[in-house]
């Protein structure tokens, strides 16, 4: 025998596993993870009481100004990231969601991720030292250059490190400082032959850059859109391909001359 449900009752007992599984989905671990801005480096200064560039076998100059490396913080790799911080973050521009498997390798244990991330920042830092002394000319046998900033992983310090080594050895090239006295934001990584290259994260390092006092970014120049995303106001984007370009533009910048912008 059969019997028949009014519309509203059979509506309301169709509606019951739908909001089951929205239930389901917004308590449940979602493949994401979220990033906010991180924290800054003066590469011209000192990070945890110790300098960060030191540069022997030549004469170092004083510098002014200073040269910013950029961070992002994410969530850990293990941490739960649910439906309702993923629909927070979306409407937020000081966060951004991404893949899990973007930051965080799939199948590797946490202690093999931060060995990953501290490998890339060595790697980035031989690669920013041997660009930085083949443009200045010099040996690598008779300049040693010491980098202090072995506990923040990844790549993207490799522009800021060489163009820190410059400043200290050369300067602009005119007696004056390549930052012109300025606070320089910036990210990017760095070949050994200076060519600069793509990071990720870009419009929530600007947002730490300027919040740290920069007033000029350097953006890896592929990326200059996702800069532009959530410029804050009074933030300059100069986009940079080599080291050379980055040089260049610090160096009109401070001579009141044409630079380029995102």
């Amino acid at each position: 025998m059969l019997s028949t449900l009014s519309r509203p009752r059979a509506l309301a007992l169709c509606a019951l596993p739908v909001v089951a599984l929205l239930a389901v989905a917004g308590l449940a671990p979602l493949p994401f993870t979220l990033a906010q801005p991180g924290s800054t480096s003066d590469v011209l200064g000192e990070h945890k009481g110790k300098q960060v560039i030191t540069v022997s076998g030549v004469p170092v100059r004083a510098t002014t100004g200073e040269l910013r490396m950029t961070t992002i913080v994410a969530t850990g790799p293990r941490t739960p990231v649910d439906l309702g911080d993923v629909v927070d973050s979306w409407f937020r521009g000081d966060r951004a969601v991404l893949p899990h498997d973007s930051v965080y390798p799939a199948g590797k244990s946490d202690a093999e991720i931060t060995e990953r991330n501290i490998g890339q920042m060595r790697e980035s830092q031989n690669s920013a030292v041997q660009a930085a002394l083949a443009y200045l000319g010099k040996s690598p046998e008779q300049v040693k250059v010491d980098l202090q900033l072995a506990d923040i992983g990844g790549p993207s310090a490799g522009l800021f490190f060489a163009l820190g080594i410059i400043d200290k050895v050369q300067g602009d090239g005119r007696g004056g400082d390549l930052t012109g006295g300025r606070t320089i934001g910036g990210t990017g990584t760095v070949a050994a032959d200076g060519t600069v290259g793509a990071v990720g994260g870009v419009s929530l390092k600007t947002q730490a850059a300027h919040r740290d006092g920069a007033t000029v970014f350097l953006v890896p120049k592929d990326e200059c859109a996702d800069a532009k995303a959530e410029k804050p106001a009074g933030l300059r984007l100069v986009p940079v391909t080599t080291l050379k370009d980055a040089v260049s533009s610090l160096r009109a910048l401070e001579q009141g001359k044409k630079v380029p912008s995102c």
